[in-house]
């Protein structure tokens, strides 16, 4: 009978791939340690070294958020804005008999 097959979560394969990057230990004892495959820990090595260097991109990431923060503010502002006009015309109507 087959056993199930694990599932790792990120954190697991982070701290294993940068293990794997220090270079203090090989492949092989590092499969042994975590009871791992040496091919999968090198494909997360080459995932983790890949994926660093935007690590470092928080600063734009950030920016990106500033702007989203900005519409949101300005749009929740348009919806205050249209329902006084709303409030407003459906008062009148019902003045006017409308």
């Amino acid at each position: 009978m087959k056993s199930k097959r694990r599932r790792h979560d990120s954190e697991f394969k982070a701290r294993v791939a940068f293990e794997a990057l220090k270079g203090t230990k090989t492949l092989q004892e590092l499969a042994k340690e975590y009871d791992l495959h040496p091919v999968q820990i090198s494909d997360w090595k080459k995932v983790f070294a890949e994926r660093m260097p935007h690590l470092f991109e928080k600063e734009a990431a950030r920016g990106g958020l500033e702007d989203f923060e900005k519409e949101r503010e300005r749009l929740h502002a348009k919806i205050g804005e249209l329902t006084v006009v709303v409030d407003f015309l459906q008062k009148k109507s019902k003045q006017l008999g409308l």
